[in-house]
């Protein structure tokens, strides 16, 4: 397997705080149910896809891309093709509830290491549902609905397809290292490898051989 070396950079205690107090403040209004609809019942809850989701993720987005800028680039020594392949039962397992063990979430079969943002989706915080799984669907449609939680795109619409890539390359291409791929990303539907299958470039992280 290969393994990504990530150097966070400039991240003070201030830059750091604000994180934490944008996840704890979001988290007081109501699942993300701000005053852009006061009087409309909260919808992150099972009943509803959340459309204050949006609202939350993109002001996510902005801290994260503020953070991001601050990591400093670091040469890389060489460049590999060897991946590291999830099964669902795997990436399960880096889904937040052990403190020993890393956060993973994947979008569009690509598995993100999120353990720097464990105030979003570490144990109890308000995304970490979409973690331990592929939340492809849940991203595109800014839910956290269980029906949504799964990397079928089937019937989504072109806003919420654009919606997806552009959350997948501003946000977490940008922040969070790539760790691997889930098998539907790499294996066709019987178990051959994909030859269209092409490794995602994430220029700011320096991939290298594990040993």
């Amino acid at each position: 397997p290969r393994i990504v070396s990530w150097s966070p950079g400039s991240r003070g205690p201030g830059a750091r705080a604000a994180v934490a107090a944008a996840a704890a403040a979001a988290a007081r209004t109501c699942c993300f149910c701000c005053c852009c609809c006061p009087d409309k019942p909260c919808k992150m809850s099972a009943a509803g896809p959340g459309r204050c989701f949006r609202v939350a993720l993109v002001t996510a987005m902005s801290l994260n891309l503020l953070l991001a800028q601050d990591a400093p680039l670091k040469q890389s020594p060489s460049a590999h093709s060897a991946v590291r392949l999830f099964t669902d039962e795997e990436l399960a397992k880096y889904n937040g509830g052990e403190d020993n063990q890393p956060i993973y979430m994947a979008i569009k079969g690509v598995v993100f290491d999120v353990t720097l943002g464990k105030e979003f989706y570490g144990k109890d915080a308000p995304y970490n549902t979409l973690a331990g799984r592929d939340s492809t669907r849940a991203i595109a449609k800014m839910s956290l609905e269980s029906k949504d939680l799964t990397h079928d795109t089937k019937g989504l619409t072109d806003d919420e397809l654009k919606s997806l890539d552009d959350v997948f390359n501003s946000l977490y291409k940008t922040k969070y290292p790539i760790v691997g791929y889930t098998a539907r990303r790499i294996l066709n539907d019987d178990g051959s490898p994909n030859k269209d299958f092409k490794p995602e470039d994430q220029p700011h992280f320096n991939i290298k051989d594990e040993f």
